[in-house]
Protein backbone atom coordinates (compact mmCIF):
# COMPACT_ATOMS: atom_id res chain seq x y z
CA UNK A 1 0.00 0.00 0.00
CA UNK A 2 1.40 3.77 -0.47
CA UNK A 3 1.56 5.70 2.30
CA UNK A 4 0.01 9.00 2.65
CA UNK A 5 3.60 11.08 2.74
CA UNK A 6 4.54 8.96 -0.26
CA UNK A 7 2.90 10.62 -2.56
CA UNK A 8 0.77 13.99 -3.25
CA UNK A 9 -2.97 13.36 -3.11
CA UNK A 10 -3.98 14.29 -6.44
CA UNK A 11 -1.52 10.83 -7.66
CA UNK A 12 -2.57 8.49 -4.61
CA UNK A 13 -6.43 9.01 -5.54
CA UNK A 14 -5.84 8.21 -9.08
CA UNK A 15 -4.18 5.17 -7.95
CA UNK A 16 -6.70 4.24 -5.12
CA UNK A 17 -9.49 4.85 -7.89
CA UNK A 18 -7.89 1.93 -10.38
CA UNK A 19 -7.42 0.21 -7.57
CA UNK A 20 -11.04 -0.19 -6.60
CA UNK A 21 -12.13 -0.82 -9.99
CA UNK A 22 -9.42 -3.75 -9.96
CA UNK A 23 -11.44 -4.66 -6.53
CA UNK A 24 -14.59 -5.08 -8.14
CA UNK A 25 -13.87 -7.52 -10.60
CA UNK A 26 -14.36 -8.06 -14.34
CA UNK A 27 -17.15 -8.43 -16.64
CA UNK A 28 -16.57 -10.36 -19.91
CA UNK A 29 -18.59 -10.44 -23.29
CA UNK A 30 -17.58 -12.94 -25.91
CA UNK A 31 -17.42 -12.23 -29.83
CA UNK A 32 -16.35 -14.42 -32.67
CA UNK A 33 -14.96 -11.29 -34.47
CA UNK A 34 -12.82 -8.31 -34.32
CA UNK A 35 -14.67 -5.57 -33.82
CA UNK A 36 -14.02 -2.27 -34.92
CA UNK A 37 -12.26 -0.29 -32.51
CA UNK A 38 -15.53 2.28 -32.18
CA UNK A 39 -17.09 -0.85 -30.67
CA UNK A 40 -14.25 -1.63 -28.28
CA UNK A 41 -14.93 -0.43 -25.32
CA UNK A 42 -13.87 2.44 -23.00
CA UNK A 43 -16.39 3.74 -20.91
CA UNK A 44 -16.76 1.26 -18.61
CA UNK A 45 -13.61 0.33 -16.90
CA UNK A 46 -14.55 -3.46 -16.10
CA UNK A 47 -15.60 -4.13 -18.95
CA UNK A 48 -12.99 -6.46 -21.71
CA UNK A 49 -14.26 -8.09 -25.05
CA UNK A 50 -13.03 -11.48 -25.50
CA UNK A 51 -12.10 -13.32 -28.85
CA UNK A 52 -11.20 -16.51 -29.46
CA UNK A 53 -8.09 -17.81 -31.46
CA UNK A 54 -7.18 -14.41 -33.04
CA UNK A 55 -4.48 -13.98 -35.44
CA UNK A 56 -1.25 -12.02 -35.42
CA UNK A 57 1.19 -11.21 -37.93
CA UNK A 58 4.15 -9.14 -36.42
CA UNK A 59 6.85 -7.63 -38.50
CA UNK A 60 10.06 -5.86 -37.00
CA UNK A 61 12.55 -3.99 -38.66
CA UNK A 62 15.85 -6.17 -38.18
CA UNK A 63 18.59 -3.36 -38.19
CA UNK A 64 17.06 -0.53 -37.20
CA UNK A 65 19.24 0.57 -34.48
CA UNK A 66 21.72 1.21 -37.18
CA UNK A 67 20.13 4.17 -38.53
CA UNK A 68 20.69 7.61 -36.33
CA UNK A 69 18.21 9.67 -36.62
CA UNK A 70 21.26 12.67 -35.29
CA UNK A 71 23.25 11.55 -37.99
CA UNK A 72 21.21 10.11 -41.05
CA UNK A 73 17.93 12.27 -39.99
CA UNK A 74 16.60 11.92 -43.47
CA UNK A 75 17.52 8.32 -44.59
CA UNK A 76 16.00 7.13 -41.18
CA UNK A 77 12.83 8.72 -41.67
CA UNK A 78 12.38 7.38 -45.07
CA UNK A 79 13.67 3.84 -44.07
CA UNK A 80 11.36 3.97 -40.99
CA UNK A 81 8.74 5.53 -43.67
CA UNK A 82 8.51 2.96 -46.29
CA UNK A 83 8.70 -0.29 -43.44
CA UNK A 84 5.91 0.88 -41.27
CA UNK A 85 4.17 2.89 -44.01
CA UNK A 86 4.09 -0.09 -46.40
CA UNK A 87 2.91 -2.75 -43.56
CA UNK A 88 0.31 -1.08 -42.62
CA UNK A 89 -1.11 -0.12 -46.18
CA UNK A 90 -0.32 -4.00 -47.04
CA UNK A 91 -2.42 -5.45 -44.20
CA UNK A 92 -5.13 -2.76 -44.86
CA UNK A 93 -5.37 -3.99 -48.44
CA UNK A 94 -5.58 -7.51 -47.29
CA UNK A 95 -8.70 -6.27 -44.90
CA UNK A 96 -7.02 -6.98 -41.29
CA UNK A 97 -9.43 -5.93 -38.99
CA UNK A 98 -6.94 -4.21 -36.98
CA UNK A 99 -2.93 -2.94 -37.33
CA UNK A 100 -0.95 -0.80 -34.60
CA UNK A 101 2.47 0.22 -35.61
CA UNK A 102 4.84 -0.99 -32.07
CA UNK A 103 8.03 0.79 -32.36
CA UNK A 104 9.64 -0.17 -35.65
CA UNK A 105 7.53 -2.71 -36.46
CA UNK A 106 3.89 -3.27 -37.10
CA UNK A 107 1.16 -6.15 -35.89
CA UNK A 108 -2.32 -7.18 -37.62
CA UNK A 109 -4.73 -8.87 -36.14
CA UNK A 110 -6.91 -11.33 -38.38
CA UNK A 111 -10.02 -13.42 -37.16
CA UNK A 112 -9.84 -17.05 -36.24
CA UNK A 113 -11.44 -18.31 -39.99
CA UNK A 114 -8.68 -16.15 -41.55
CA UNK A 115 -5.29 -17.92 -41.03
CA UNK A 116 -5.14 -17.91 -44.95
CA UNK A 117 -5.59 -14.57 -45.30
CA UNK A 118 -2.75 -13.94 -42.20
CA UNK A 119 -0.43 -15.94 -43.80
CA UNK A 120 -1.08 -14.19 -47.50
CA UNK A 121 -0.26 -11.11 -45.96
CA UNK A 122 2.69 -11.98 -44.10
CA UNK A 123 4.14 -13.49 -46.98
CA UNK A 124 3.73 -10.36 -49.48
CA UNK A 125 4.93 -8.18 -46.65
CA UNK A 126 7.95 -10.96 -46.44
CA UNK A 127 8.26 -10.35 -50.14
CA UNK A 128 8.47 -6.56 -50.24
CA UNK A 129 10.83 -6.25 -47.72
CA UNK A 130 13.40 -8.76 -49.32
CA UNK A 131 12.89 -7.01 -53.02
CA UNK A 132 11.76 -3.91 -52.14
CA UNK A 133 12.91 -2.69 -48.54
CA UNK A 134 16.40 -4.28 -48.09
CA UNK A 135 18.27 -3.56 -51.44
CA UNK A 136 16.75 0.17 -51.27
CA UNK A 137 17.69 0.94 -47.90
CA UNK A 138 21.16 -0.76 -48.52
CA UNK A 139 22.02 1.03 -51.61
CA UNK A 140 20.85 4.63 -50.34
CA UNK A 141 22.76 4.25 -46.47
CA UNK A 142 24.74 1.27 -46.52
CA UNK A 143 23.06 -0.14 -43.94
CA UNK A 144 21.94 -3.71 -43.92
CA UNK A 145 18.36 -3.76 -42.41
CA UNK A 146 16.23 -6.59 -43.23
CA UNK A 147 12.69 -8.41 -41.76
CA UNK A 148 11.91 -10.60 -38.79
CA UNK A 149 8.13 -11.72 -39.30
CA UNK A 150 6.37 -14.10 -36.45
CA UNK A 151 2.75 -15.35 -36.56
CA UNK A 152 0.40 -17.06 -33.72
CA UNK A 153 -3.24 -17.75 -32.89
CA UNK A 154 -4.78 -17.31 -29.83
CA UNK A 155 -7.73 -16.06 -27.52
CA UNK A 156 -7.79 -12.32 -26.76
CA UNK A 157 -8.93 -10.11 -24.26
CA UNK A 158 -9.24 -6.28 -25.58
CA UNK A 159 -10.37 -3.17 -24.17
CA UNK A 160 -9.55 1.04 -24.54
CA UNK A 161 -7.33 2.26 -22.21
CA UNK A 162 -7.35 5.69 -21.58
CA UNK A 163 -9.45 8.79 -21.80
CA UNK A 164 -13.08 8.84 -23.97
CA UNK A 165 -12.35 12.68 -24.90
CA UNK A 166 -9.54 15.25 -23.55
CA UNK A 167 -9.56 18.98 -24.70
CA UNK A 168 -12.28 18.58 -27.55
CA UNK A 169 -10.10 15.49 -28.63
CA UNK A 170 -10.44 11.38 -28.87
CA UNK A 171 -6.65 10.68 -29.61
CA UNK A 172 -5.34 9.78 -25.87
CA UNK A 173 -6.62 6.56 -25.62
CA UNK A 174 -5.20 2.82 -27.05
CA UNK A 175 -6.49 -0.52 -27.29
CA UNK A 176 -5.06 -3.00 -24.90
CA UNK A 177 -5.02 -6.34 -26.09
CA UNK A 178 -4.33 -9.50 -23.34
CA UNK A 179 -3.37 -12.25 -24.15
CA UNK A 180 -0.26 -13.97 -26.27
CA UNK A 181 -0.82 -13.83 -29.66
CA UNK A 182 0.68 -10.55 -29.92
CA UNK A 183 3.09 -11.36 -27.57
CA UNK A 184 4.25 -14.88 -28.85
CA UNK A 185 4.16 -13.96 -32.79
CA UNK A 186 6.70 -10.38 -31.21
CA UNK A 187 9.05 -13.21 -29.54
CA UNK A 188 8.89 -15.69 -32.95
CA UNK A 189 9.71 -12.78 -34.90
CA UNK A 190 13.08 -11.67 -32.94
CA UNK A 191 14.05 -15.39 -33.19
CA UNK A 192 14.21 -15.37 -37.00
CA UNK A 193 17.14 -14.14 -39.23
CA UNK A 194 16.48 -12.00 -41.98
CA UNK A 195 14.20 -13.37 -44.36
CA UNK A 196 12.59 -15.48 -42.16
CA UNK A 197 9.11 -16.10 -41.02
CA UNK A 198 8.05 -18.04 -37.76
CA UNK A 199 4.86 -19.16 -36.77
CA UNK A 200 3.42 -21.28 -33.86
CA UNK A 201 2.39 -25.32 -33.98
CA UNK A 202 -1.10 -23.87 -33.24
CA UNK A 203 -1.69 -21.30 -35.95
CA UNK A 204 0.33 -23.49 -38.66
CA UNK A 205 -2.35 -26.61 -37.94
CA UNK A 206 -5.14 -24.48 -39.20
CA UNK A 207 -3.24 -23.74 -42.87
CA UNK A 208 -5.51 -26.54 -44.86
CA UNK A 209 -4.49 -25.48 -47.77
CA UNK A 210 -2.34 -27.35 -50.32
CA UNK A 211 -0.08 -24.15 -51.32
CA UNK A 212 -0.23 -22.87 -48.34
CA UNK A 213 2.66 -25.22 -47.18
CA UNK A 214 4.21 -26.82 -50.57
CA UNK A 215 6.20 -25.03 -53.18
CA UNK A 216 5.12 -24.31 -56.87
CA UNK A 217 7.11 -27.89 -59.45
CA UNK A 218 9.36 -24.19 -60.61
CA UNK A 219 12.36 -26.34 -59.24
CA UNK A 220 11.27 -29.49 -60.87
CA UNK A 221 9.88 -30.87 -57.95
CA UNK A 222 7.00 -30.07 -55.34
CA UNK A 223 8.58 -29.30 -51.77
CA UNK A 224 7.34 -28.61 -48.21
CA UNK A 225 7.84 -24.97 -47.55
CA UNK A 226 8.01 -25.34 -43.91
CA UNK A 227 10.85 -26.79 -41.32
CA UNK A 228 9.97 -27.53 -38.07
CA UNK A 229 11.80 -26.37 -35.46
CA UNK A 230 11.86 -27.61 -31.45
CA UNK A 231 11.33 -24.16 -28.91
CA UNK A 232 10.58 -26.83 -26.46
CA UNK A 233 13.64 -25.52 -24.58
CA UNK A 234 12.26 -22.17 -24.36
CA UNK A 235 10.37 -20.52 -21.70
CA UNK A 236 9.41 -17.63 -23.57
CA UNK A 237 6.78 -19.86 -25.98
CA UNK A 238 3.84 -21.54 -24.20
CA UNK A 239 4.69 -24.40 -27.39
CA UNK A 240 6.53 -26.54 -27.88
CA UNK A 241 7.10 -26.78 -31.73
CA UNK A 242 6.78 -23.87 -34.33
CA UNK A 243 7.83 -23.70 -38.22
CA UNK A 244 10.00 -21.62 -40.06
CA UNK A 245 9.44 -20.57 -44.13
CA UNK A 246 12.43 -19.16 -45.90
CA UNK A 247 10.50 -18.36 -49.47
CA UNK A 248 8.41 -15.31 -50.62
CA UNK A 249 6.34 -15.75 -53.41
CA UNK A 250 7.26 -17.57 -56.31
CA UNK A 251 8.05 -14.75 -59.39
CA UNK A 252 6.31 -17.03 -61.74
CA UNK A 253 3.29 -18.56 -59.93
CA UNK A 254 3.57 -15.96 -56.98
CA UNK A 255 0.18 -13.96 -57.76
CA UNK A 256 -1.41 -17.16 -58.47
CA UNK A 257 -0.50 -18.50 -55.29
CA UNK A 258 -1.21 -15.70 -53.19
CA UNK A 259 -5.02 -15.34 -54.61
CA UNK A 260 -5.67 -19.18 -54.11
CA UNK A 261 -4.05 -19.19 -50.79
CA UNK A 262 -6.60 -16.15 -50.15
CA UNK A 263 -9.33 -17.91 -51.29
CA UNK A 264 -8.49 -21.22 -48.77
CA UNK A 265 -10.53 -19.18 -46.33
Amino acid sequence: MILDTQLPKQFRDVIDDQVATYARGRAISTTNHIPDTTEIPIENQRHWLKIPDVVCVFVDMLGSTLLGATTHDKSTAGAFQLFTGSAVRLFSEFESPYIDVRGDGAFALFDSDQPHRALAAAVTFKTFAELEFTPRVRADTGVQVGCHIGIDQKTVLVRKVGFKRYRGRSDRQNEVWAGKPVSMAAKLAAMTKNGELLTSDRYYNNLTADRARFSCDCGGRRSLLWAEVDVSGDSNFDFDTSYRLGSCWCRIHGAEYCESVLAAD
